[in-house]
């Protein structure tokens, strides 16, 4: 009888642990946005998120190509590794380039003359989050992000520019209203992009990004942001780091232990996609390993 109690007691200790950790991943929840909270996962969770993109009107002027954009395999593995640090890999599986038109770019591209479309895998990022100050009754949280870029993609496709970036930003975080039904957060920070036709060129670009989360009900979220990259210098840009921004604008629905997403965008730069729309799912584990303390 004792042992069955004992065993009872364990199974809703852990019960109990697996929704805290659930709790705690929901305030930390972003897809479909891009812009960057300040909460991180419970130490020894993970966050698994999929999706699939499709844009109108892309371009890539450093090969020449404009057209519409899918993604496919919008992939985010986040995993909490101490109570104020996440270390995080994102990238795009496979990228589908239904071209509209076609002139002549920077970059000497393998797709055949009277190709009317061409695919390449995205470009992955690397990034660690440290949350360094929680939220007080009149102070935000604060937090950064740093991160690497990798050169995965094959600049002959004319879809990636198979360079190594480098960025850091700082997160900013606040939340309103009854329980917190309201989070807002924001970043601001520096990217170091190379330009890839020029020699020994880089442009340092100003990264940005405004976004909430409102709480409906225990279901439904409804997230809104303005994110993007803006060029620093004078003139125009180096090929390759021109300034791109949009607005998101969607959903979360919690359903059988996962958590849907889709929201509409809206380019806001003359490089940036006319608009699109996103749609993934998002899975958090509870606890599956012990971080080395």
């Amino acid at each position: 009888m004792k042992s069955r109690s004992t065993r009872l007691a364990r199974t809703l200790a852990a019960l109990a642990f697996a929704l805290t950790s659930a709790a705690v991943a929901t305030r930390a929840q972003q897809r479909p946005l891009l812009t960057e909270d300040v909460d991180v996962l419970q130490p020894g969770s993970l966050r698994v998120q999929v999706g699939i993109d499709f844009m109108q009107d892309a371009k890539f002027p450093a090969s020449g190509l404009t057209g519409d954009l899918t993604r496919v395999g919008v992939i985010g593995v986040h995993v909490g590794l101490s109570p104020n640090v996440e270390f995080s890999i994102e990238g795009v599986a496979q990228n589908f380039l239904s071209i509209n038109t076609r002139t002549p770019g920077a970059i000497p591209l393998g797709i055949a003359a009277g190709a009317n479309s061409t695919n390449d895998t995205g470009d992955f990022r690397l990034a660690t989050k440290i949350k360094l100050r929680n939220e007080t009754r009149r102070g935000p949280s604060l937090g950064f992000k740093f991160g690497v870029e990798l050169p995965n993609s094959n600049e002959s496709r004319g879809l990636g520019l198979n360079q190594t970036n480098a960025f850091g930003m700082m997160l900013v975080g606040k939340k309103f209203g009854r329980d917190g039904r309201l989070n807002t957060f924001g970043n601001l920070g520096l990217g170091i992009y190379t330009a890839p036709t020029q020699l020994f060129t880089q442009n340092d670009m100003l990264l940005y990004g405004l976004g909430g989360i409102f709480r409906v009900n225990k279901t439904v979220n409804i997230a809104a942001e303005v994110n993007g990259r803006a060029n620093t210098r004078g003139g125009a840009a180096p090929l390759g780091t021109e300034s791109r921004g949009e607005f998101r604008l969607g959903l979360q629905v919690k359903a059988a232990g996962l958590r849907f997403d889709a929201a509409g965008i809206k380019g806001l730069t003359d490089f940036s996609p006319r608009s699109g729309v996103t749609f993934g799912v998002t899975y958090d584990t509870p606890s599956v390993f012990t971080p080395v303390k």
